[in-house]
């Protein structure tokens, strides 16, 4: 501002309004995987942490999706079986298509790897990674789909072991975790319970500290990412297009000659050389016209390729949840975007262990509902049995509310220790609780009721603390729960008349 030296008329102007708290983003995932690419212009972002808004910015750096390969085979019985071959499977760009097909927005994307061919490691996310990821604040949920791709158990728990204490060191996102092998039933043939086996299950596997910042989903999920027009032959590996190609000669042993030679020219280009799309194409579609055995095994196929963890859609419909009312809603009761189905079938027994498990790690049900579709049926954390974080929203909007009031607090750092400051300070995260309480974050009738802020001499802090520079603000908040458990009862009443 100019000196007063000068004659002439000079403006000052006063701030009419004290500092406020703003709410930080609650909806904003890092998801960390397996891609095409990952070149930004001529910029290599290897376990770089890249932020972006949509598909199409995903795709012009981290480029398109894998091309998934699965070994043909026919048993006696005549039934196709198809198994993926397991250095061809990546997860992380059919989970974005989930995430922003459910309401996802912003987000942050790690890639540690493109797609080699090669057996994956756990160690391809290691301290490379989180050391990044501790640099970026704004990130709120850690979601890794290629976890439930690794060689063992041993190594999804490698994974979870760097990303849980990540999460909890950081207190300002949460952990969505897959199950490891989670299109099992838990009473599978194999004999072993993917969530509660004494070596590999899931409960097993996951164990921290603070288990209230992670929540998991299960079982995986069939969705319609992939049409008939989205797989062919390639889809089957070279070897085993051969036997599939000896199936389909079968098919037709007793047709005329010229009908023979027009399939054996096709399938002689289905296990040539010539992979351009106008030939893939046109052999694909006229072996899908004609054969039974070709078009099982494209149908086969696709469900093979539309079998999906739930990690990813999940932060999609978080972000949908907090859009469209607030973090404080349990994301549960919802649809999920692009699924059919569930890979295995819940019941509400079943269900039972899952949500209210002795050791509290319970696991979110994603269940089909006649009438309402596939819903998700549950909305806890892994720390079940804790009455402070035992549900997600309470766990979220409780990071929402601390990380929005430090921000603003730290423009109070090195302030005077006084009343003044501390009136100001008290005040300004009165009016943001306040306001949170009209939205209906908090539950009480009246705000006294939602929430209560103290600080000063006497009450948070004694007179060596201000002598030391500590200023304490005591903050408490009742936050809304879920209607988990509905009981209505019901009585006959006698008739009067």
């Amino acid at each position: 501002m100019a000196q007063e030296k000068t004659p002439g008329v000079y403006i000052k102007e006063l701030p009419a309004f004290p500092n406020s708290v703003v709410e930080v983003p609650t909806a904003v995932p890092v998801f960390i995987g397996y891609t095409e690419r990952a070149m930004r212009g001529t910029t290599n972002v290897t376990n770089m942490p890249i932020r972006l808004t949509s598909m199409a910015e995903y795709m012009k750096i981290f480029g398109m999706g894998p091309t998934p390969e699965y070994t043909f085979a026919v048993d006696d019985a005549g039934k196709i079986t198809l198994t993926a071959e397991a250095n061809s499977l990546y997860n992380l760009f059919n989970g974005m298509r989930l995430f922003f097909d459910n309401g996802g927005g912003p987000c942050w994307i790690v890639s540690i790897g493109n797609y080699s061919g090669d057996e994956k490691a756990a160690d391809a996310f290691g301290d490379k990674v989180w050391a990044a990821l501790k640099k970026e604040p704004e990130p709120t949920m850690v979601v890794i789909p290629d976890s439930v791709l690794m060689p063992s158990e041993a190594d999804y728990k490698k994974i979870w072991d760097k990303a849980f204490p990540h999460c909890i060191a950081m207190q300002n996102r949460i952990a969505i975790l897959d199950v490891f092998n989670g299109f099992k039933p838990r009473n599978s043939d194999d004999g072993i319970d993917v969530i509660s086996d004494e070596k590999v299950g899931f409960r097993q596997l996951i164990e921290y500290d603070n288990m209230s910042y992670g929540a998991a989903y299960y079982p995986f999920v069939n969705t319609n990412l992939f049409g008939p027009t989205d797989v062919n032959y390639l889809n089957i590996t070279k070897d085993s297009r051969k036997d599939l190609a000896d199936h389909i000669t079968k098919e037709f042993s007793g047709a005329a000659d010229k009908v023979v030679k027009a399939i054996k020219a096709y399938l002689d280009t289905m296990n040539g050389d010539d992979t351009s799309d106008g030939v893939v194409t046109k052999t694909h579609q006229a072996l899908a016209s004609i054969s039974e055995t070709y078009k099982q095994a494209m149908l086969d196929l696709m469900d093979a390729m539309n079998l999906q963890p739930p990690s990813a859609a999940m932060a999609g419909v978080y972000t949908r949840t907090d859009n469209e009312i607030g973090v404080f809603k349990a994301p549960a009761n919802t649809g999920i975007m692009d699924v059919m189905s569930p890979a295995v079938s819940i019941s509400d027994e079943e269900q039972q262990d899952l949500n209210v498990p002795l050791d509290g790690k319970a696991i979110n049900a994603i269940r089909s509902f006649l009438g309402r579709g596939v819903l998700v049926w549950g909305a806890r954390t892994l720390d079940g049995n804790s009455q402070d974080y035992r549900y997600i929203n309470v766990r979220r909007t409780l990071i929402m509310l601390e990380q929005s009031i430090a921000t603003a607090a730290e423009s109070y750092v090195f302030a005077s220790n006084d009343a003044n400051t501390w009136l100001t300070v008290r005040t300004m995260i009165e009016n943001f609780l306040n306001n949170q309480w009209k939205s209906g974050a908090l539950a009480g009738a009246t705000p006294a009721e939602a929430y209560q802020v103290d600080v000063g001499l006497g009450s948070t802090m004694t007179g060596n603390d201000i002598l030391d520079g500590y200023m304490r603000v005591s903050v408490k908040v009742a936050i809304v729960r879920p209607a988990e458990f509905i009981v209505i009862t019901f009585q006959q009443k006698m008739q009067t008349s």
